[in-house]
């Protein structure tokens, strides 16, 4: 038998239940607009989905005889609880339910999603949904987010909370908090969180960056310098657009004299998380096809911010505004905010390209499609050939914005790419993957 369990079929006989895969779309929407509305980070941000997402996913998996758990996969990810012989369970909505308290979990003020969770239920009983059925489907979703949640309590998230302050380094060429808000540094210690996937933040370092010289003009670093200032003093309307598109500031924030005001948008991680809906959408993926893109994709983002802050904290390299503003031109602003971080790597750059190269394993390369992603935020829709080309334009965004060097890119784009590369070689979700790995 293939799909859901012949249970889980007998029972959609019996009531109609919620199994529309753009219902879990909606579902992870809500979670985005929870880390917009509480102003996650990134890094954080990608916490939360990950988590969100494989409680998900192992519900989905209990009860789809095509789909293996993720335990043992990630090495250190124990063993799901078993549903109970017998007992009839609607695994999609257990599904939906274990995203929602575990989303509900690791964000805050905790319990701003439990009334979607009570929501879910209660359209399932309206639709007439079987008392004990819904009781067993609650009980096993509660019993893999007890799991999950206890897990997730291992990963150094809460020593992290109280580490020790970063310390600014005022030697040349060093990171130091840019305007307007000249934040301090942002998760510094966030290399110390455990991976799912990768064996540890150096797993994959990139070459070093470009050494600081602004003594040379024909050096390097100062030929990427000006590249990044020439670049933003004749930008095209393509390219503000495309800058404006990919800039995904969760806390943006406005300086008019005295007075101050910040606008929110969701973050990088939240933006991927909208193109993995839309190509769910588009491609008429399957309940169980949704959910596996949407973790395998949330694996991607958590991983590869955790490399990438280990990259940007080891080499704590300058951002291209303070150095300009020092040696170029005083006034030259960038034209999006520069984030509170270092400049080496992109962030971004990292993080669109691994995600990339898990939805080109999920939907295949050459997926076309519209983002419309931003429209909430009044910001025009963009057309794509493939997840490698928005990657791309992603990555290339943040030289338009003015807030990273071209070595930032390429070398983020690169170590992006082979961490996608390397989840998709590490996990196999399909029973039919598994097997035709294990016969090679």
């Amino acid at each position: 038998m293939h799909g859901f369990f012949p249970v889980c079929l007998q029972a959609k006989r019996l009531y109609q239940v919620y199994h529309d895969p753009v219902l879990y779309c909606k579902t992870v929407k809500k979670l985005n607009d929870v880390v917009l509305y509480n102003t996650f980070s990134p890094v954080v941000a990608s916490r939360n989905y990950a988590y969100a997402n494989i409680a998900a996913y192992e519900c989905m998996a209990a009860g789809d005889s095509n789909y293996l758990s993720l335990s043992g996969q990630i090495r250190h990810l124990p063993a799901m609880p078993r549903p109970a012989k017998g007992k009839e369970i609607d695994y999609p909505l257990a599904s939906m339910l274990a995203f929602v308290k575990v989303g509900n979990a690791v964000t805050f003020p905790e319990g701003v999603l439990l009334d979607y969770w009570k929501e879910l239920q209660n359209e399932a009983a309206d639709a007439g949904m079987p008392a004990t059925i819904l009781r067993n489907t609650v009980e096993y979703s509660d019993a893999v987010v007890a799991a999950i949640m206890k897990w997730s309590k291992q990963d150094n998230y809460a020593k992290t909370r109280s580490a020790e302050k970063y310390s600014v380094n005022q030697l040349d060429g060093r990171w130091i908090p840019t305007p307007p808000a000249y934040a301090q540094a942002l998760e510094p210690h966030w290399c110390e969180i455990r991976p799912l996937v990768l064996d540890s933040c150096n797993e994959f370092l990139p070459a070093a960056p470009p050494v600081y010289n602004m003594k040379d003009s024909n050096s390097v670093y100062s030929k990427e310098l000006m590249e990044v200032r020439n670049t933003v003093s004749n930008l095209t309307a393509e390219q503000k657009q495309i800058a404006e598109f990919f800039d995904d500031n969760p806390f943006n924030l406005h300086v008019a004299g005295h007075s101050m005001y910040a606008t929110k948008k969701f973050s990088p991680p939240g933006h991927w998380m909208n193109i993995v809906g839309i190509a769910a959408e588009k491609s008429k993926a399957d309940f169980s096809q949704t959910v596996a893109a949407y973790t395998e994709t949330s694996i991607a983002l958590f991983d590869g911010f955790i490399a990438c802050w280990k990259v940007k904290f080891m080499n704590n390299t300058i951002r291209p505004e303070t150095v300009i503003n020092k040696f170029v031109d005083f006034t030259w602003q960038p034209f999006i905010q520069t984030p509170p971080f270092p400049s080496y790597v992109s962030g971004h750059s990292v993080i669109s390209a691994a995600s990339a190269e898990v939805m080109t394993h999920h939907f295949g390369d050459n997926f076309s499609y519209r983002d419309t992603s931003e429209l909430e935020f009044g910001i025009p829709e963009r057309s794509f050939t493939s997840f490698r080309d928005a990657a791309q334009e992603a990555s290339w965004s943040r030289l338009y914005g003015g807030i990273h060097f071209r070595s930032d890119l390429e070398q983020g784009n690169l170590l992006g790419k082979t961490i996608g590369d390397y989840v998709v070689s590490k996990l196999h979700m399909r029973r039919q993957e598994s097997q035709l790995s294990f016969n090679h």
